[in-house]
């Protein structure tokens, strides 16, 4: 059975930096029997990451749309699994205010990391904890899930325009405080095909130029994302061919 003390180390053994930025996707299933079960999980994180900042996203896309328009801070749950909805209702815990992608953030300056992500109008905005990823040099964990996983793959792509990859209208959206104040929020979301299936065809060229990498965490296999690297080189990717995740075919 695993315990804090073992992910803790297994943290380490995936040379995480414990004093920057950290943001893990995850499937709780794949991690295996725990101790303490979910919240060792989160405690174990806290622990390793108590001098720099721990993020876990905490969307909630499924169901907040034009004909469910407001999405709750406080008690809106993410449709993401267990983890980030357990951790956002955490103490100390700060959640982003945009009604579809929202982030959750524990750390010294998690309150800067989130704020005025409610004054954009797309998922992964340049300026939203998305880019912010990117200007921290952050690391991204995918625990017991793959690249197709990953919503910072999504935020390169908008950066770069990709065409067909978000509506070119608005969904009029509000984000509601604990206190009722309701701020609209006029949103572009993701449509078209399932981008994001395809992703997992660029895994083997990252790993080969040193994007990402293998560790463990529990039982879970985990890919350690450098978010710099990664933009790198998926902006060569995507502006020399802006089709790379239109089908689900392998790299040639």
């Amino acid at each position: 059975m695993h315990t804090k003390h073992s992910l803790i180390e297994q943290l380490n053994h995936a040379e995480i930096d414990k004093r920057g930025t950290l943001l893990m996707h995850s499937s709780l299933k794949s991690i295996g029997e725990v101790e303490g079960g979910a919240d060792t999980v989160l405690d174990a994180l806290t622990e390793y990451m108590q001098d720099g900042l721990l993020v876990l996203p905490t969307h909630t896309w499924s169901f907040i749309n034009a004909d469910n328009p407001k999405f709750y801070v406080e008690t809106s749950p993410s449709c993401i699994g267990i983890l980030p909805e357990l951790f956002r209702k955490r103490s100390g815990v700060v959640r982003s205010y945009h009604p579809t992608h929202s982030v959750a953030a524990l750390g010294q300056d998690a309150e800067s990391f989130v704020e005025g992500n409610e004054r954009l109008d797309t998922p992964c905005h340049r300026e939203s904890p998305w880019g912010k990823l990117l200007d921290r040099q952050a690391t991204i964990i995918l625990v017991g899930v793959d690249l197709r996983r990953n919503t910072f793959i999504h935020g390169i792509e908008e950066w770069l325009d990709i065409p067909g990859r978000l509506t070119d209208s608005h969904e009029e959206l509000y984000t509601v405080l604990s206190d009722g104040t309701e701020i609209p929020v006029p949103s572009r979301r993701h449509h078209g095909l399932s981008w994001s299936e395809h992703f997992w065809k660029v895994e083997t060229l990252l790993e080969e130029q040193g994007a990402i990498y293998r560790s463990q965490l529990g039982d879970a296999n985990v890919w350690v994302c450098d978010t710099v690297k990664l933009t790198d080189i998926l902006t060569e990717m995507l502006r020399n061919n802006p089709d790379l995740f239109s089908d689900n075919e392998p790299l040639a």
